[in-house]
């Protein structure tokens, strides 16, 4: 197909189905974590260290996969990435001993991995065809899809279906769209000649990962130790615990929707500014009154702040000058994983040896961290 007939819009669409495909698989094997726990007999214990093994293998494949990008083109390495992801999920569904899950969860890092960078890295290429700020967007639609796999995940529970048919289910689906969308993703250069493993980012990408690094501990940490504030600080009868991560969830989805439009209108400084503030805002309030109703509302402004965060620093590092979009995104998305591996045991850590809203109060501080950089940097 020649690529002078297809529109913008179109390419947005098909990048935006390549989003929903990873938030989609990612999701899905979120919601059947209980399920293959109780079929493999795993205590929390194991189960929390074989789970290990996926961020491993997104950690271990992040220095090549700019090399890998700059080498093959985003558009293979997303067409390939969007395959394998959801064919190691069918993997996971068939698992029989806890070393195969390991192994497999391995492989579902590594090429979600791949699929990130590689499908951000096509999003920066349309939002240069837009001559404007769109980032957000797609991220929001990794964001419903995240609520969509969930949803499906749990009217396939109710079914009765085992993980690997439902696994099954969605990679029929994910495979299916990619295959059909492939030929609307953009052709990107490849093969670049000074193309090398590691890449020495300048101090704006540095900058740039320490403001994703501040945005992703506060991420973790509502992911993971939300739940646990509404329980043991809100104490929040037992079908309200949720509620704190819903509304975190929700926001963040929605936020992702509008930012764009209010990038477009005050400057990506600005909307980082007020996104420190929001998170830190946020979680003071809900340490200072730790009770349903303005815990509820912190959670829903940290929500507000993180939303904005990732896809505009992303947005931004595609512009470097010094760097190709995916090596840019690589180098930030090292960074900032970091972050979103630290933040919870963090959490746990300052809670052991003080309390929950002390760790809380913590990570308010690193949230304030994106403030402070964002107001030193020359957009």
């Amino acid at each position: 197909m020649n690529s002078s007939t297809i529109s913008p819009k179109t390419y947005r669409i098909a990048i935006a189905v390549f989003f929903f495909i990873a938030g989609l698989s990612f999701a899905s094997w979120a919601s059947r974590i209980p399920d293959i726990k109780h079929h493999l007999a795993l205590s929390d214990g194991k189960l929390g260290l074989i789970l290990f093994a996926m961020p491993i293998g997104t950690m271990l494949s992040l220095p090549f996969t700019g090399w890998v990008i700059n080498k093959l083109g985003s558009r293979r390495v997303l067409i390939a990435s969007a395959l394998f992801y959801p064919t190691t999920l069918v993997i996971i569904g068939l698992v029989q001993e806890p070393w195969q899950l390991a192994l497999a969860l391995f492989f579902f890092g590594t090429f979600g991995n791949y699929s990130n960078i590689s499908v951000n890295t096509q999003a920066i290429a349309v939002e240069q065809m837009y001559g404007k700020t769109i980032m957000a967007s797609f991220h929001g639609i990794w964001s419903v899809a995240g609520f969509s796999g969930a949803a499906f995940g749990t009217f396939i529970i109710a079914l009765g279906l085992s993980p690997f048919q439902h696994f099954a289910i969605v990679f029929f689906l994910a495979a299916s769209l990619a295959i059909y969308f492939s030929q609307y993703t953009i052709r990107d250069n490849k093969g670049t000649a000074n193309a090398s493993f590691f890449t020495k980012p300048d101090r704006f990408i540095l900058i740039y990962g320490l403001i994703a690094f501040g945005s992703m501990v506060c991420e973790g940490t509502m992911f993971d130790w939300s739940g646990v504030y509404f329980q043991k600080i809100v104490q929040a009868p037992v079908q309200l615990v949720t509620l704190g991560y819903l509304l975190f969830m929700g926001m963040m989805a929605s936020g992702r929707f509008v930012s764009d439009r209010i990038t477009q209108r005050i400057g990506i400084q600005k909307v980082l500014i007020g996104s420190g503030i929001c998170i830190t805002s946020g979680l003071l309030i809900a340490v200072i009154f730790p009770f349903i109703i303005t815990a509820g509302i912190g959670f829903m402004l940290v929500g507000l702040g993180v939303s904005s965060v990732v896809p505009l620093v992303y947005s931004a590092a595609g512009k470097s000058n010094t760097m190709s979009p995916g090596t840019a995104l690589a180098a930030i998305s090292s960074i900032g994983f970091i972050g979103f591996l630290m933040g919870p045991p963090l959490i746990g850590t300052i809670a052991e040896y003080s309390s929950l809203r002390w760790s809380f109060t913590s990570i308010a501080v690193l949230g304030f961290s994106i403030t402070v950089l964002a107001s030193k940097m020359k957009w």
